[in-house]
């Protein structure tokens, strides 16, 4: 493929506003309780694309080469992210975000030609930085073939100090598509979901599993107790299918997880207090 090098250090410029209706919408599809504390991870429902419907692709994203480079790979997923949390958000905060392309890398892996780009985003309050992210995207080759179901035994947890079993319904995957805008298929049309990307169901968002890990770790610790978090998806969880939330503590170092019913690994997260 190649090319890439003048998309590097492109950057966008996106404002919004922290609303009281988008943080009741918020602790309504956590189902937990509204306060005036911003919970963290509300950041992903800020600053959002709102390409016109007329311009999304195939696959529901907007289509590429706007922002974003024309990489020639059909699928494309949340892979990871590192977060910062520097400053609180506060309601009513009037918040801007700059999105900067920091690097494109090709590789090649089991599943084919893999392209990885590298986003940074600094989301500032006024004249503060609240939130700092590098969020890792990646562009895959078409799926093959449904992946197989893994076979294994119970999840051990025994390990964890925190634990919360949780199943994720569609419901639940419709309203936090909604709050962060997006129209990903894999999300909510199941056809498209198991025919043309290979999956055994409905997909739930890295996000949301990253939010109600931060839900998890806030539960124990208080809100807006953690100073940076980072996660990275190492297996797809499905609609409608048990996870567990688990973590454990460290002195001020937190290892978090999520994993299957069968006990394998679907996120990998850690965070400081």
């Amino acid at each position: 493929m190649g090319g890439w090098a003048d998309w590097i250090g492109r950057s966008e410029t996106r404002s919004d506003v922290i609303s009281p209706g988008l943080l009741r919408r918020f602790c309504a599809t956590l189902d937990r309780p509204v306060t005036e504390e911003i919970p963290q991870g509300l950041h992903w429902c800020l600053c959002l694309p709102d390409a016109p419907t007329a311009e999304l692709g195939t696959d529901g994203h907007p289509a590429k080469g706007g922002f974003l480079p024309p990489i020639p790979l059909p699928r494309r997923m949340w892979a990871s992210s590192s977060v910062s949390f520097d400053h609180r958000l506060q309601l009513g905060d009037a918040v801007t975000r700059v999105s900067t392309i920091a690097s494109i890398e090709e590789k090649s892996g089991r599943s084919g030609d893999l392209v990885f780009v590298a986003i940074d985003h600094e989301t500032r309050a006024g004249e503060r930085v609240a939130v700092r992210e590098r969020q890792n995207i990646v562009y895959r080759e078409p799926a093959s073939a449904p992946a197989p179901p893994m076979d294994g035994g119970p999840a051990d947890l025994s390990e964890w100090d925190w634990r919360r079993e949780f199943i994720p319904s569609e419901p639940l995957l419709f309203r936090y598509s909604a709050l962060t805008f997006n129209s990903h298929r894999i999300h909510y049309d199941r056809p498209y979901a198991v025919e043309e990307e290979g999956y055994s169901g409905l997909v739930v968002q890295g996000p949301l599993m990253a939010t109600l890990l931060l839900d998890l770790a806030a539960g124990e610790l208080g809100t807006e107790r953690l100073s940076s978090f980072s996660f990275r998806g190492q297996s797809p969880a499905i609609v409608n299918e048990a996870i567990n939330l688990v973590g454990k503590r460290d002195g001020e170092r937190i290892a978090l997880a999520v994993l299957g019913e069968n006990g394998r690994e679907i996120m990998a997260a850690e965070a400081t207090i």
